[in-house]
């Protein structure tokens, strides 16, 4: 597996070694040991699937301490552009976004730890897996408005289809003094 870090400090983009023959394919896609060697030491809670349709905008969404979550996602099937952006206070990236094809041909992974908003889009159908480093809990949760103009994230889908849960999500401005 190769680990690579980002421009955001503990983003963490994971390219995992696979093998492939006339049978199929075969990868790890989580040791513990090799996470921990390349500074993933948390523990992994909870475990999440969801499938959306192409065009589908999911987030950005995060939980507050004490139930901030690290995420390691990837694309099962499909493709999806996924987006974090740092939410930390005092991080010399708060406020920044980056953003990673994650497809079923690529198998690509990503690990972002507590602090940081996660949302995506579908590029194609996608199911869409991430092992959390938290149990969710509803009361902690929040959230930024996909199309915040602060943050000025293209989600590289022309029609997106939004819930509206989260299409009632604030700006980052309005949440900033609450992190």
């Amino acid at each position: 597996m190769q680990f690579t870090p980002t421009t955001l400090a503990g983003v963490i983009e994971i390219t995992p070694r696979v093998f492939e023959d006339e049978r199929g394919y075969f990868f790890e896609s989580y040791t513990v040991n090799l996470f921990r060697e390349n500074g993933i030491a948390e523990d992994f809670l909870q475990d999440n699937q969801s499938f959306s349709v192409k065009g589908v905008i999911r987030g950005l969404h995060f939980q507050r301490e004490p139930y901030a979550q690290g995420k390691l996602v990837r694309v099962i099937r499909g493709a999806v552009l996924d987006v974090v952006v740092d939410i930390r206070p005092g991080s010399p990236t708060f406020g920044r976004h980056e953003s990673f094809l994650l497809t079923e041909k690529n198998r690509k992974m990503v690990y972002l730890p507590p602090g940081f908003a996660h949302g995506f889009s579908t590029l194609e159908d996608a199911v869409f897996s991430y092992k959390c480093t938290n149990v969710y809990h509803k009361a902690s949760e929040g959230g930024i408005i996909y199309n915040d103009p602060e943050l000025a994230i293209d989600w590289q889908v022309n029609h997106p289809v939004v819930s509206e849960k989260d299409l009632e999500l604030p700006a980052f401005s309005a949440i900033k003094a609450t992190l």
